[in-house]
């Protein structure tokens, strides 16, 4: 795991060295452990790394760099199937200096070039300068576990794990990119910023599953991997439990490959549970467990997490945290680089902080979610009597409606004027959910509502967490059930798998995996990890939520101030419940006002 960074210029000029060790430091947390950095000179071209050594601690420094000195890779991530890709390229005679996943990249992309990338299992940003064809690839993994951020001027392409990365260089001079509005629209549906935008203008995510490559007279983009390709098919219950099992067993044991002590998050929930059983038949001494529990019990699972560890053997850490983190937030927002609504960020920090101690890595549930309908919207939303007499295009805008923040006319009655000018015509489900929905035409409906939030709230704010929230604190996240085999399974899945008629969620998966974590953990009703930000609002905190909104200089040129009262006021008194809405906009003015210092 690490932070990589670099540029790439078409008129062949040098960054200033004080900008590149300005990339590097903004990336220290990211990897603690060593720095490399790949400057050809008279290319115009300078890749980076910040090293968190998890594989082969001593060989795997990066850069990695051919034999004849014309490729040169980094990447931020693991590659799980390294071990095997390393013994068939020793087959073929290729000599492997190292033990290093990164090094299996050079190696494999010398041998078969960018076409490679099928190969892997893993999760991972990669980047690869190739004198040979005087061209810089930028790459990202399936679904958009590792982050690469970039801005291409059309003279100049900066690339980083993070946005804060690239801002030392845009910033030279005194000046900063401009913010981008259309983002701030798309946030206020979303409750997050989709990819490809950012907060700021001319800075873009990689889109998962893509690569890009620059050259001295233009760019090319190129989806490598697909999900929308997969066909559902007809599954007998016990052939699809073997087959999750498989999957997800094999996905688990290969995410145990470190070269340093591991351990899991664990909640309690069905998907933390599975993950830790799994890792129990691999290892041969007590799985390094981790929960953080609340005393106010409708926000507490660590009974539930204690339970599973010990059916499992585990060494468990659990601790009672303090339940108003409102203090940590300003610490989770830098680390986001962007504003994101979701509460639950805060104590996903304090958890990854108590595993920090112990471990670098931790294995997740993330994507079980996604992948298997395990929400408590999606049972509302298909028990809607009308759900199913609705005709695509009726469905799919009703599904959108009802996961969106603000509807369209509640955000254009919460701007001013100027701001509802200035983004007219522009509609949030047309450009960033419809062509999703396009592509997930062919799957029944669930599965059209599954790939919507697969492809937008999976890789812009549930992967986001545990990579943001985890590397804050130097430790790897690793998430079995976003294995490539396992998200194309849950694809060929009907959605009656999944969310069967009767409302149950996770329907065959609790099934298959109830002789491993029991009756109990398998089928105990879901509890959100986060916390009762809309209490707080309401009371002890109310004031100072007023003063942030009130106070937020990019909130006054955007908005109404006479909406958000109103907003303030309403949820105050308790006529309406818009914690969503008022966490929205405190983590804009919060983001806000850490951008302008």
């Amino acid at each position: 795991m690490c932070g990589i960074f670099g540029y790439w210029r078409r008129d062949r000029a040098g960054l200033p060295a004080a900008q590149l060790q300005a990339m590097a430091r903004s990336l220290r947390h990211r990897g603690p452990d060593d720095e490399g950095i790949w400057q050809p000179p008279g290319r115009g071209v300078a890749l980076g790394n910040r090293r968190l050594s998890i594989i082969d601690i001593a060989g795997g420094h990066q850069p990695f760099v051919s034999d004849d000195g014309q490729v040169a890779v980094v990447q931020n991530g693991e590659i799980f199937n390294h071990v095997e890709l390393a013994a068939e390229l020793r087959a073929q005679g290729v000599v492997l200096r190292t033990n290093s996943d990164t090094e299996v990249l050079l190696r494999l992309y010398e041998r078969e070039g960018i076409g490679f990338l099928r190969r892997l299992n893993g999760m991972f940003a990669i980047a690869i300068d190739d004198a040979r064809q005087d061209a810089l690839y930028l790459v990202r993994d399936r679904i958009g576990v590792k982050p690469l951020y970039v801005a291409d001027d059309g003279g100049q392409v900066l690339f980083g794990s993070e946005i804060k990365a690239l801002l030392p260089v845009l910033r030279d001079g005194g000046s900063r990119p401009a913010i981008d509005l259309e983002a701030i629209h798309h946030y206020l549906t979303f409750n997050y910023i989709p990819a490809p935008w950012t907060i700021w203008q001319g800075i873009r995510h990689v889109m998962p599953g893509t690569w890009v490559r620059y050259t001295r007279t233009g760019v090319q983009v190129q989806r490598w991997w697909d999900l929308s390709l997969q066909r559902e098919q007809d599954h007998a219950q016990a052939a699809w439990s073997e087959e999750f099992l498989a999957i997800l067993d094999d996905a688990t044991r290969i995410r145990l490959r470190a070269d340093v002590p591991f351990g899991a998050f664990l909640s309690g929930g069905v998907d933390s549970s599975s993950i830790v059983g799994l890792m129990a038949r691999h290892v041969d001494r007590p799985v390094k467990t981790f929960c953080i529990g609340f005393a106010d019990p409708r926000f507490d699972e660590s009974a539930y997490a204690a339970d599973a560890a010990r059916r499992f053997g585990c060494d468990h850490t659990a601790e009672i945290a303090e339940l108003n983190m409102l203090d940590r937030w300003p610490q989770v927002l830098h680390h986001l680089d962007q504003p994101h609504g979701d509460a639950s960020f805060m104590p996903t920090l304090r958890v990854s902080e108590l595993a920090a101690r112990h471990v670098k890595v931790v294995l997740t549930g993330d994507g079980g979610d996604e992948l298997f309908a395990g929400y408590e919207k999606y049972a509302d939303f298909f028990a809607w009597p009308d759900a199913a007499q609705l005709g695509d295009a009726a469905f799919q805008r009703a599904y959108f409606d009802a996961i969106s923040l603000f509807a369209p006319d509640d955000k254009l009655s919460l701007y001013r004027p100027e701001t509802a000018a200035a983004l007219a015509g522009i509609d949030s489900f047309a450009v960033a959910a419809q062509p999703w929905f396009a592509e997930a035409s062919h799957f029944d409906r669930v599965n059209q509502a599954l790939y919507l939030d697969t492809q937008l709230l999976l890789s812009g704010n549930n992967l986001v967490k545990p990579d943001r929230m985890g590397m804050a604190v130097s430790i790897e996240a690793r998430t079995p059930f976003l294995d490539w085999r396992m998200m194309e399974f849950a694809f060929r899945s009907r959605g009656h798998t999944k969310l069967a008629a009767s409302g149950d969620k996770k329907h065959w998966y609790k099934q298959a995996v109830e002789p491993l974590i029991g009756t109990e953990l398998a089928h105990r009703r879901k509890q959100m990890f986060t916390v009762p930000v809309g209490e707080w609002f309401r009371r002890d905190s109310h004031p100072w939520l007023r003063g942030l909104l009130q106070g937020s200089e990019l909130l006054r040129q955007l908005l109404r101030p006479e909406r958000v009262e109103a907003l303030l006021d309403a949820h105050r008194d308790g006529r309406a419940n818009h914690t969503r809405e008022l966490r929205a906009l405190a983590a804009l003015a919060l983001w806000a006002e850490q951008a302008a210092a």
